[in-house]
Formats: C-alpha cells, sequence, structure tokens
C-alpha cells in the first residue's frame, strides 16, 4: 500500500528542489515513489500540473513504434508510426497514474498565488534515511495531507516544519 504525502512551499522553486532531492534517493534505493508532481499556483491564480513522467510523451513514443512496425507489415511504415505516435500520444493523454489530477488541482485552489506544493505517493521508504536526506528543507515548508501513521507524520513534521 502507497503513502500520500502533499508538502507546500511559499515558493516553486523549493518544491522542485525537493522533487530533485527525493529522485536523486530514489536512485539510491531509499525511497520507491509511484507519483511525484510539483503542483504551482502563479500570481493569475491558474494551477499547473509539473508531471515528472510525461505520459504524453511515452504514448506518442510507444504508438510510433507499434504503429512503425504494423506499417511495415502492410508496406507503409512511415503512415503507421504516424496514426501509431497520434494514437499513442491520445491514449497517454487520456490516462492517469498516480495521484488524481483533480484532487490536486481541487487542493491547488486553495493556495495563495506564488506557492507550490509536491504530491508524493510512496510505494516504500527507509524512512529514516529519508527524512536525513529532507534535513535541506527544514523549516521551509508545511505538510498538508499525508496517509502516514501519526509516529511516522510527527517525524515528517518535524524535519520539514520546525524552524528550531
Amino acid at each position: 500500500m502507497s503513502d500520500l504525502i502533499v508538502i507546500s512551499f511559499p515558493e516553486p522553486a523549493l518544491a522542485f528542489e525537493m522533487r530533485a532531492a527525493l529522485a536523486k534517493m530514489q536512485k539510491e534505493y531509499l525511497i520507491e515513489m509511484e507519483d511525484v508532481v510539483v503542483v504551482t499556483k502563479d500570481d493569475h491564480g491558474k494551477v499547473k500540473l509539473h508531471q515528472a513522467v510525461s505520459l504524453t510523451g511515452m504514448g506518442a513514443v510507444g504508438g510510433g513504434f507499434w504503429g512503425m512496425l504494423i506499417g511495415m507489415l502492410f508496406l507503409n511504415p512511415l503512415l503507421g508510426a504516424a496514426v501509431g505516435a497520434g494514437a499513442g500520444a491520445l491514449s497517454g493523454k487520456m490516462s492517469d497514474i498516480g495521484v488524481d489530477d483533480n484532487f490536486m488541482k481541487d487542493l491547488a485552489a486553495h493556495f495563495q498565488p506564488g506557492c507550490a506544493a509536491i504530491f508524493v505517493l510512496v510505494r516504500k521508504a527507509t524512512t529514516d534515511k529519508v527524512l536525513d536526506g529532507l534535513q535541506a528543507f527544514h523549516g521551509k515548508g508545511k505538510v498538508l495531507r499525508t496517509s502516514l501513521n501519526k509516529d511516522e507524520e510527527a517525524e515528517l513534521r518535524k524535519v520539514i516544519e520546525s524552524t528550531d
């Protein structure tokens, strides 16, 4: 079972920095994330989701490959690749994995303009080492929501929110 963690920041750069730090920890096998999304709200109140993985792009690449392969069977690989890429991109745009986009947009609607948040869906983690890795964000953010147990949430709040 995965745990959802939502942390807000007064400026988008901090959320992107945290995403980079988490990605680095994932490469070191300290955390396994199902999804990580930075959500920003600009000065005009527009909410934007910054997905770590573009499903549209992945769908276009996969669709283009399979379309070209099928197109070769019918002696027209370029047409097959074009049709496959278009279908794959459309399929990727329509699919949603990880944290629900509408949930993120609804929560971000209550942010102040210029703020950002990071939504992380954690499959598993080496908690003590991940919290040590997040010390750079000490006192810079606010934990908005989690599905962690009380003790884990308290530890996370101590690392992120404390201004000690």
